[in-house]
């Protein structure tokens, strides 16, 4: 029979040095209804891994210029059953093509099996791919939830994946304002960005595929031997 999974609890103390925060700030939390509520043992606050995720992700929107009430909209929002569709806007991100997936820590531990860390976590609450809502966590993106898992069951450790979704995010973010000053200077129309966004995904798409060729065929050549 398996062992049956133990969760780890923290006293208040404890929580707050694992969360790397002061004790004043995890119950300044606790009063702004930031963090659900422990459990209670006597007079004794019983804290577990689901507050530690939650003070993590309090820390990323923070780092992201979110403000402590915009961070206690999205928890109730979240609290009360608001779709979780919303969550891009809620996080200031706006419209967005991707699917958010809600999770619960188990089914997060099957998409990543013995890869999910505490540094793994606190690296995808950076990155903002990751959320918490009580007792489940939300990916804001089935295609990279899919993609990242895959790269994961190939070998690849998630913190390399991680590391180098870092470093693609920084190359999207080039490519889109790019797309975005070009179509800015010669369209007149102020929705032309979001109405052309097709052919902005097609053109990266194109030259991605066509790199992927070009290094795909550089490396089966032998050495030595030009291109043609």
């Amino acid at each position: 029979m398996a062992d049956e999974q133990t969760v780890r609890e923290y006293r208040t103390e404890e929580l707050a040095e694992a969360a790397g925060i002061p004790v004043r700030t995890l119950r300044f939390y606790r009063e702004r209804k930031l963090l659900p509520p422990p459990r209670r043992e006597g007079r004794i606050a019983w804290y577990d891994d689901h507050h530690l995720a939650r003070l993590r992700t309090i820390a990323a929107l923070l780092d992201r210029g979110h403000t402590l009430g915009g961070i206690a909209e999205l928890t109730a929002a979240f609290e009360n059953g608001r779709d979780v569709g919303q969550l891009s806007e809620l996080l200031g991100m706006g419209w967005s093509e991707e699917t958010p997936v809600r999770l619960t820590p188990e089914a997060l531990a099957d998409y990543f099996e013995g890869e999910v860390t505490p540094e793994n976590l606190a690296a995808s609450l950076d990155l903002g791919y990751l959320a918490t809502d009580g007792d489940e966590i939300v990916h804001v993106s089935r295609r990279l939830l899919d993609v990242s898992s895959a790269l994961v069951r190939e070998g690849v450790p998630l913190a390399a994946v991680l590391e180098t979704g870092r470093t693609v995010r920084a190359h999207a973010d080039a490519m889109a304002a790019l797309f975005a000053d070009l179509i800015s200077a010669h369209v007149a129309d102020p929705e032309a960005v979001g109405r052309l966004r097709p052919l902005a995904k097609s053109v990266v798409e194109a030259e991605l595929s066509m790199a992927l060729d070009r290094l795909l065929a550089a490396r089966s050549r032998p050495e030595g031997q030009p291109s043609s």
